[in-house]
């Protein structure tokens, strides 16, 4: 490992995860701003909205290519290439004077924000294995759970006291700050006798090995659906709080805070969790809490109206669920192809995040009338994850199997 300074496990964990916070400050900060948006830019609720998917659409392309470029040229440099051009799009965003404009920032900062969470993946694969990567990984999700929570909160307390634009000013100084600490500790992890070449042949050839792959679709849908149907609540936050729990734009706290704290606590399980027991069996844990926090929330929203605690409280055994889940099903899409790890990684996240693409300009608008067609789409999501996971894992035994069957037909 080449670095400027040398790092601590949790300082490198810390350092990560404030990248990955990107993502949730770039989307959750400015949710509770949709109304003062809509009313400065003189633009419609549904053209507001559109701001959230022209990120996540662009977020979604190019991490299809932060992971080939950090093979190529250094998971340091792509990183810090990113964060630059994320500083002058958030500034951008502050400036705006027509919706239209403010859709142009968000893809640029939709093309940037998501170098973090995918060179970050990639470096904690390329410096360790086994339970050590999951603990590590399963820290930077700790650490990176603060952000969903504080975000809208602090969105909501902006929005009422100042402008919308200073959500991005903050935006813009978080990201210097990080551009100069990436600069001064990140270390570089893949040494450039150990990079790819920056082929079009060889990323086709990468990427179609990668997308041809069954085990990939199966465990990286896992990840995804399970993140869908947390990422369906945050969509539809703006709605969900407002109008179902008839709360103001300053108290979005009462549904993101549950929800990260069950990331933070299912973290953090998983971390003490992690060479005690299999995957396998972490993630079946997880199901459960997934499946049932779902199967509650339809239930209860069948037979009543939305109340306060009863209608956030599944929100944080499902999160505490998908936390459990998360690290070890990560980590096994990333070992699919251990030569090709930023690939993998940035496919990895363009399926997560282009399946948040479609549940938040889609599914979520689709939803959001009621409170019980929220629960129902929360807990689909969370049935096919399930399926997606144990269709994967009978799919290796029976490789396994085949395998073995033919080393001993030619012994």
């Amino acid at each position: 490992m080449h670095s400027r300074q040398q790092l601590s496990n949790a300082g490198l964990a810390t350092l990560l995860a404030a990248l990955a916070m990107l993502g949730p400050f770039s989307i959750d900060t400015y949710l509770p701003a949709f109304p003062n948006i809509q009313s400065s830019l003189a633009a419609t609720s549904l053209e507001v909205q559109q701001t959230l998917t022209a990120y996540m659409l662009s977020f979604a392309f190019m991490t299809l290519w932060h992971g080939a470029l950090s093979d190529a040229f250094g998971r340091r440099n792509v990183i810090l290439a990113a964060l630059a051009i994320f500083a002058v799009a958030s500034f951008g965003c502050a400036s705006v004077h027509s919706i239209h404009y403010l859709w142009g920032f968000r893809i640029l900062q939709g093309v940037s924000a998501g170098a973090g969470m995918v060179v970050g993946r990639a470096m904690i694969r390329d410096l360790y294995a086994g339970a050590p990567a999951e603990r590590l990984l399963s820290m930077v999700t700790m650490i990176f759970s603060i952000a969903p929570a504080i975000a809208p909160i602090l969105g909501g307390w902006i929005v009422g006291f100042m402008s919308w634009r200073a959500i991005f000013l903050l935006l813009f100084l978080y990201t210097i700050l990080l551009w100069l600490a990436c600069f001064k500790f990140l270390p570089e992890s893949l040494p450039k006798e150990k990079r790819q070449e920056f082929s079009m042949e060889f990323l086709w050839l990468s990427y179609r090995k990668v997308f041809k792959s069954p085990l990939f679709h199966l465990k990286a849908g896992t990840v995804a659906f399970n993140f869908a149907g947390m990422f369906l609540y945050v969509s539809a936050a703006p709605v969900f709080i407002t109008q179902h729990l008839k709360l103001a734009a300053d108290q979005f706290g009462w549904q993101f805070i549950p929800s990260v704290a069950g990331i933070f606590l299912g973290a953090l399980a998983a971390n003490r969790l992690a060479g005690k027991l299999s995957v396998w069996k972490q993630v079946s844990i997880g199901f459960c809490f997934l499946i049932g926090a779902s199967v509650f929330n339809v239930t209860f929203h069948f037979f009543s109206a939305p109340v306060l605690l009863w209608s956030v409280t599944p929100l944080f055994f499902y999160t505490f669920g998908m936390s459990l889940v998360a690290p070890g099903a990560t980590l096994l899409v990333l070992d699919l192809f251990p030569t090709i790890r930023g690939i993998v990684a940035s496919c990895q996240s363009a399926t997560l995040t282009l399946l948040g693409a479609v549940i938040a300009g889609v599914v979520a608008p689709a939803l959001d009338h009621s409170a019980l067609s929220l629960a129902l789409g929360q807990l689909v999501c969370a049935l096919i994850a399930a399926a997606l996971w144990y269709s994967g894992r009978a799919y290796w035994r029976s490789k396994t199997a085949q395998k073995q069957n033919a080393w001993e037909t030619v012994g």
